[in-house]
């Protein structure tokens, strides 16, 4: 199985979006990405794009996409694919029933409790290695050279 996440990154505000899963869902309560499994024969990238409109109810215009980790159970049969998802404006969601709230916050943070899964990910040094690194990027000056 391949499942997909989406961790939004607003570089004017330098705030994340986490949303927070709903009663229903596995891992309830806990904060994590938007995203989820792929269907039979999606790209990652459709993928994802479905799942955001799926589940924050419209696609915001994304100014860069940059792969930050990918997860592999020790079986093999389960990956996740976590990508940072830079916008230029903190956006509102329209939230589906798999998800019960959301929140913009700055790095490190992280609302509680996550997702044991991102949890794992965000203790990894190289994981938020690459999450700073990032933040220090000026995305002003990177994404006006393509216009």
């Amino acid at each position: 199985m391949i499942s997909i996440g989406g961790l939004f990154y607003c570089w004017p505000t330098k705030r994340f979006f986490f949303a927070l899963r709903g009663t229903d869902s596995t891992h309830s309560n806990t904060w994590g990405l938007i995203g989820g499994k792929l269907n039979k024969k999606e790209t990652l990238n459709l993928g994802l794009q479905r799942e955001i409109q799926e589940e924050i109810g419209f696609l915001p215009i994304i100014n860069k996409t940059i792969p930050i980790d990918v997860y592999e159970s020790k079986d093999h049969n389960f990956k996740y694919y976590t990508w940072l998802l830079v916008v230029d404006k903190e956006f509102m969601p329209e939230l589906n029933d798999e998800n019960q709230g959301y929140a913009w916050v700055s790095f490190n943070g992280w609302p509680k409790p996550l997702h044991p899964g991102l949890y794992a990910s965000f203790n990894e040094d190289i994981f938020r290695e690459k999450i700073s690194n990032i933040i220090k990027l000026d995305f002003k000056e990177i994404l006006t050279d393509f216009v």
